[in-house]
């Protein structure tokens, strides 16, 4: 035990708290935060359970911190999509598609906006950076929208919050009651056919809806 309480002291200590937030978000993920527990974060981290509090200072703090750290991931990733530089409708495209490819590659992103939902987003109020993060987004989607406008690519008045909301909103509702719907349906929707069929649909679907 105490051969190992002295390796544990020797980690870097950036690297335990990478480790931490890593293991948080799949527990946040899995368990939601009431079901979430410090020690099985530890664990799963391979750290001691003192570093949760000495690098967040309690459960609900590190909650905070992954879920400004999972906004923080997403809005980088769609900086990167570079869409001031696209064709109008090619840069629509390209969020559309890079939207829904995230959802299906995050499913955790997917968990925990759920169960905070379920908490009316109560935590998610309490982070500070939160608001700033998303202008720049909706920003650039408006001046994408009007760019595309003036071509004649997109129909005038369309409302660039609204725009995104319904590009996530397709996507995230397939995502989060994919289990219900393949009962409800009697089909796999979690296969890959499936969910290439789902994206190709709302590529399209969101396209036509801005058309003239």
């Amino acid at each position: 035990m105490r051969a190992a309480g002295k390796k544990e002291s020797r980690k870097n200590p950036g690297t335990s708290r990478e480790l931490l937030l890593a293991a948080a978000r799949r527990e946040f993920a899995r368990r939601g935060f009431e079901g979430a527990r410090v020690d099985e974060i530890a664990k799963r981290a391979g750290v001691n359970k003192q570093l949760v509090y000495h690098h967040f200072g309690n459960k609900e703090a590190l909650y905070r911190l992954v879920l400004e750290s999972v906004y923080t991931e997403i809005r980088e990733q769609e900086k990167r999509l570079d869409l001031s530089n696209l064709d109008p409708e090619q840069a629509l495209r390209r969020l559309i598609e890079f939207s829904f490819d995230y959802l299906a590659a995050n499913r955790d992103f997917v968990a925990l906006l759920t169960d905070e939902n379920l908490h009316k987003g109560r935590r998610l109020k309490q982070v500070a950076n939160l608001q700033p993060l998303h202008s720049p987004l909706i920003e650039i989607l408006g001046q994408t929208l009007a760019r595309g406008t003036q071509g004649g690519l997109f129909r005038p008045g369309l409302d660039p919050m609204q725009v995104y909301i319904s590009i996530a909103g397709l996507g995230f509702f397939y995502f989060n009651n994919i289990h219900t719907l393949s009962a409800i349906f009697g089909r796999k929707f979690e296969d890959k056919t499936e969910i290439a069929a789902r994206r190709a649909h709302v590529v399209d679907l969101m396209l036509h809806a801005l058309r003239p």
